[in-house]
């Protein structure tokens, strides 16, 4: 899954037993060899340490202040459409005519 870009060849040093593990698995066909095995678990550790820093950024967020920002976008909204959504009659668009 190298999504266009060229597959690199690599040496690493990996303890024992974890390397035991991974032939376990491919011996069960979870994976096709060692190489997807190990490619699989950096991809899998990659996108979760992606997203515990996205965690992280949104827990600085002050919940009030994100609230009063959503309700003045919305306050500006309802003002130019109806309860229902519909543009209120004479209200002016976004979009350019």
């Amino acid at each position: 899954m190298s999504r266009g870009r060229p597959v690199c060849k690599i040496a690493i040093t990996i303890d024992g037993r974890l390397l035991d593990e991974i032939d376990e698995l491919v011996a069960k066909s979870a994976f096709a060899n060692r190489s997807k095995g190990i490619q699989e678990a950096v991809r899998e550790k990659l996108e979760r340490l992606k997203k515990t820093r996205l965690a992280r950024e949104a827990a600085k967020l002050d919940p009030r202040e994100e609230r009063a920002l959503a309700e003045e976008a919305l306050g500006a909204d309802t003002e130019r459409r109806g309860p229902l959504g519909r543009p209120r009659p004479g209200a002016r668009s976004r979009c350019a005519s």
